[in-house]
Parts: structure tokens; C-alpha cells; sequence
């Protein structure tokens, strides 16, 4: 192993969990969350001798890993597939990625209010979804967002209101909440 790859892993490794969690959340399945989280290493890899004099580094491959996400959900907006799997076995492997692991007794009613939320969080505009999860699921402050996303903090504000009222919503519609 080089200088340049030992430096690539230690620089990297501290931020991959969140990284993982960052992609699945945006394309809400564990194969597509990995091989979008493949591709942005390949990515980086590519310029691991830039990658020392980045200053927040963990920001910088969110809006990586976001920008990619992205240019596949323009991709494959032209292209509808379907994916087909056990929603059980994801739901493991899910479980297991991201270290979710709820206490027996509340296992089923939190599989419930979780299989709820992510319907409801679907049925948000992309828009709304990505910076609804960014700041409240993955802590992204707005700042940060801004700095992945490339859009001005007011309309983070905005968009994020505007998420949660429409999630709100979505949710009393459905009688959950």
C-alpha cells in the first residue's frame, strides 16, 4: 500500500458510515445505497492527492455522493425499473448496514412506525425528501446542506418547512400520527 492510499483510507474511513447512511437514505435500498457509495470512492479515489488539502472533507463527498445521486435519478428517470426483493431481508440488511437495532419489546411497533414514515417520506418531492433527511435524519446542519446541495439557505429553510408540514400531512391523512 502507497503513501497516497493509506492517506485515502484514513481520511475517508471516519466519514463512510454517515456516507452509507446519507446514500440510502437518498435511494432508500441497500444495493443501490452501496453501489452509489462505490462509485463516489471510485470518484475520490481518482483524486486522492486532493483529497488532503480539503478542508471539511465529510461535507465536500456528501455533495459528491449527492451530486451523484442525482445525475442517476435524472438517469433512471428516463429509464423506470422496478426492483423486486423480500421487503423482510431488506429490512435486515438495512438494519445491519446502519447499526438500528431496537429493544425486543418495541421491535414490532417500531418496524410499523418506521415502514409508515418511509411511505410517507417517499411521497415527498425530491427536493423536500433530500433535505428533509440531510438535516433531521442524518444532522446535517443547513449550512452544510447548502454547501452539498448548492442552494441558498433560505430556500433550505423553506423547503425544509415545507417538508414537514406536507409529511404532516401525508401522515394524519393516513391516520398513523
Amino acid at each position: 500500500m502507497t503513501k497516497l492510499d493509506s492517506t485515502f483510507d484514513d481520511l475517508l474511513a471516519p466519514h463512510l458510515r454517515k456516507l452509507f447512511r446519507l446514500a440510502y437514505r437518498l435511494t432508500g435500498s441497500v444495493a443501490d445505497a452501496e453501489d452509489l457509495l462505490q462509485d463516489l470512492l471510485v470518484k475520490l479515489y481518482e483524486r486522492r492527492a486532493e483529497l488532503p488539502q480539503i478542508e471539511a472533507l465529510g461535507p465536500w463527498a456528501a455533495r459528491v455522493l449527492h451530486n451523484q445521486f442525482l445525475d442517476r435519478a435524472r438517469y433512471h428517470a428516463r429509464r423506470r425499473l422496478v426492483s423486486i426483493g423480500s421487503a423482510e431481508s431488506e429490512r435486515a440488511e438495512i438494519e445491519a448496514a446502519v447499526g438500528f437495532a431496537p429493544a425486543p419489546d418495541a421491535e414490532v411497533q417500531a418496524s410499523l412506525d418506521i415502514t409508515t414514515l418511509n411511505a410517507a417520506v417517499a411521497k415527498l418531492s425530491l427536493e423536500h425528501r433530500t433535505v428533509l433527511l440531510m438535516h433531521d435524519a442524518e444532522g446535517y446542519q443547513l449550512h452544510e446542506i447548502q454547501e452539498i446541495t448548492g442552494v441558498a439557505i433560505g430556500t433550505l429553510k423553506s423547503r425544509l418547512h415545507r417538508a414537514r408540514s406536507r409529511l404532516r400531512e401525508i401522515l394524519a391523512a393516513d391516520g398513523t400520527f
